[in-house]
């Protein structure tokens, strides 16, 4: 049984709830939603997917800096005017993987923590994701499936508040 108010389990027979104090009339029994059976799974995923894409560009700007910025020396390597584009437009690229990884990350922990912002920030991303094909796409359909709906909202901020 669960508080009415913020959500908390209750003890067996409790008169009021040990988090908000609240005195307990009716008891509510939690029922499964389609947020509060996806939104931690949705979370995990954001996570996996960032790692992802974090070894992605850092790759990137390694190769970028090692091919194209002549830190070694490659026989038969590219010419220095395509060097001279090619290296800070790839190492500009790795910035931009890096930094669509640190938002996944921040959604995915919001989402985990039940933050309120997180909705907001995980559908934002699951859009950008859907150009991603086939993993961000699936994320992406998977994240607004469970998401975008109006009583996704309702839902998602109980389960913020009750956290």
């Amino acid at each position: 049984m669960f508080c009415d108010q913020c959500g908390t389990q209750l003890q067996e027979r409790a008169t009021s709830c040990g988090r908000c104090g609240k005195t307990v009339f009716g008891l509510v029994e939690q029922r499964k939603t389609r947020v509060r059976e996806h939104v931690r799974l949705l979370g995990i995923f954001w996570m996996a997917y960032s790692a992802l894409h974090v070894v992605v560009g850092v790759v990137l700007i390694v190769v970028s800096q090692v091919v194209f910025g002549r830190v070694i020396h490659i026989p038969n390597g590219p010419p220095a005017d395509v060097s001279a584009w090619l290296r800070p437009f790839l190492c500009f690229i790795g910035c931009l993987i890096l930094a669509k990884a640190a938002a996944g990350f921040f959604a995915g922990w919001g989402l985990l923590q039940r933050e309120e912002w997180a909705r907001t920030v995980a559908l934002i991303v699951g859009f950008v994701a859907l150009l991603n094909v086939p993993i961000g796409t699936g994320l992406g359909i998977y994240t607004l499936w469970v998401l975008l709906p109006a009583q996704s909202d309702d839902e998602y901020r109980s389960l913020a508040q009750a956290a």
